[in-house]
């Protein structure tokens, strides 16, 4: 079995075995959290990143990168809190500003007023775009198709030699409606 993480009753849980349904904020994959090639890569990527940047990699950011690496989309600061168990909201916040200074953590904003953080991609190694709720400001990752992903960096490569912009990356955001508020 596997030790995996996830949400339930507002805290972290370790178990083994298999997710089925958690509560409301079962966006939480259950990735495997427990070691292995993929987490190992995960933390070292992050320590490089934050000694670049002058900073160490403390038991509090490895903690929020735990968090956000087990989610299925960017989670906010009472998420994260919840997920975190232990965490203040002010080391929060101090700790996710220096983990997207280093770029180990991304803000992403959404169409609510809430600020959502997830692992940068090419830490995580999980290239995806969002699906946000106009209503709600909830927001799920969604994998693009390669037709998709095709035309965008043609679009990017275009945009690119026509502007004289180094263009790096993209995102695609596709703002509706939730099932909830629809």
């Amino acid at each position: 079995m596997i030790a995996f993480r996830y949400l339930l009753n507002g805290r972290l849980d370790v178990r083994e075995g298999t997710i089925r349904s958690t509560t409301d904020l079962d966006r939480l994959d259950g990735a495997p959290q427990g070691g292995g090639a993929a987490n190992d890569r995960l933390h070292h990527e992050a320590a490089l990143r934050l000694t670049g940047a002058e900073q160490r990699y403390t038991a509090c950011r490895r903690a929020l990168v735990d968090v956000m690496s087990a989610a299925k989309r960017p989670l906010t600061i009472p998420e994260i809190l919840a997920a975190a168990g232990g965490v203040t909201v002010s080391s929060a916040y101090r700790n996710l500003t220096i983990l997207c200074e280093a770029e180990v953590a991304r803000r992403v904003s959404g169409a609510d007023d809430l600020g959502r953080f997830e692992l940068a991609e090419d830490v995580s190694g999980h290239h995806h775009h969002h699906l946000i709720c106009s209503s709600c400001g909830t927001m799920a990752d969604v994998n693009a198709s390669d037709k998709l992903e095709k035309a965008v960096a043609e679009a990017a490569r275009q945009a690119a030699e026509e502007t004289g912009f180094d263009v790096k990356t993209h995102r695609v955001d596709l703002e509706g409606l939730c099932p909830a508020c629809r």
